[in-house]
């Protein structure tokens, strides 16, 4: 067990942490963990990481704690740091989607290449199947455990601007986007002639706010749940790549964990993984027109001209990077890509 995760209740709340309210334990712990993610405590991650700890913490009678961090504890370096921090084994649990995983584990990145997912039932098939067993072979290389059936729903991207609506990629010419640190993210706008720039989501809504980005592309949920339509008025529907958290584990932590705990962790975490899914296609759904309603002017993007900007060179970079397994396994899911 980490010196950092053993914090004492008292320590942790006056850092800020989020802790999961749970009932008395039945016995005293014998592993103290946390889980970080991304997002705010309302969030649509939030609120099924609580409810899956809560539940193993009770079924194994105490015996492994684990709190839940909402924006990762407010951790330096956001989620590149959150997921050194995994990897060294600072950190026991961790949710994060594909594009940063990347940093770590190149094959990861296929998640989120732009038009390879029709709609979310082909991501989670992907991810549920071969390729998200090839992913998972990839992070215990690399020292991080993922749960194969772990993979929490976040949605497909759209673009909010400030200025203007986005119709065709032409428009995104010269336009500062806000992108995830993740090299996948600048590819692509740098391919669509825009000028990525690297803001963690926690900075995203004054960055926007003060100009220092024209515009960001998240799900809606995200856009939602961050506020972002309070400083963007455009909403552009792209939906130029999915994204989704995986949920990991530091490999020796959990190695160390014993099967029976392994088994309640891995069941529940399947259980509100189902649940989350349920809940944010709902959610992503309503908000097409509940952020209009909240003053955003709503347009469809035409995907075609992104799809014919980005031709067949940016998929050929991708292909090398995340490799010809990854690649492989991703077309017996979806068909041809690129």
């Amino acid at each position: 067990m980490s010196g950092m995760a053993s914090l004492s209740r008292r320590s942790a709340l006056a850092a800020g942490a989020s802790f999961a309210i749970l009932p008395g334990r039945a016995r005293a712990a014998e592993w103290d963990a946390r889980q970080f993610h991304n997002q705010p405590e309302d969030s649509h991650q939030h609120r099924f990481l609580v409810d899956a700890w809560t539940a193993v913490r009770e079924q194994t009678g105490g015996r492994l704690n684990v709190t839940v961090h909402a924006r990762n504890g407010d951790v330096p370096g956001s989620d590149p740091g959150a997921l050194a921090m995994l990897q060294s084994g600072e950190l026991e649990f961790f949710s994060l989607m594909g594009g940063i995983l990347g940093l770590a584990v190149p094959a990861a990145e296929i998640q989120g290449l732009p038009f390879a997912f029709a709609n979310p039932e082909q991501a989670y098939a992907a991810a549920d199947g071969p390729l998200g067993a090839y992913i998972g072979e990839e992070c215990a290389a690399r020292g991080i455990h993922r749960f194969q059936r772990g993979l929490l729903q976040n949605g497909f991207r759209h673009i909010c601007m400030s200025a203007k609506p986005i119709q065709t990629a032409d428009d995104l010419a010269g336009v500062r986007m806000r992108v995830p640190d993740g090299q996948m993210f600048r590819d692509l706008f740098t391919a669509l002639d825009a000028v990525p720039v690297t803001v963690n989501i926690r900075e995203l809504y004054g960055s926007l706010r003060d100009g220092r980005v024209d515009g960001q592309e998240n799900p809606l949920v995200v856009t939602k749940v961050n506020r972002l339509f309070e400083v963007t008025r455009y909403l552009s529907m792209t939906g130029h790549m999915w994204s989704g958290f995986n949920e990991l584990a530091n490999l020796k932590f959990w190695q160390r964990l014993p099967a029976d705990v392994q088994d309640t962790v891995t069941r529940n975490i399947e259980m509100q993984v189902t649940r989350q899914r349920t809940y944010t296609d709902q959610v992503n759904r309503d908000l097409e027109s509940s952020l209009v309603q909240r003053g955003m002017v709503r347009n469809v993007a035409d995907a075609g001209s992104f799809r014919r900007k980005l031709g067949s060179g940016f998929y050929a970079h991708w292909k090398g990077v995340v490799g010809q397994r990854a690649w492989a396994l991703l077309e017996d899911q979806v068909g041809r890509v690129g």
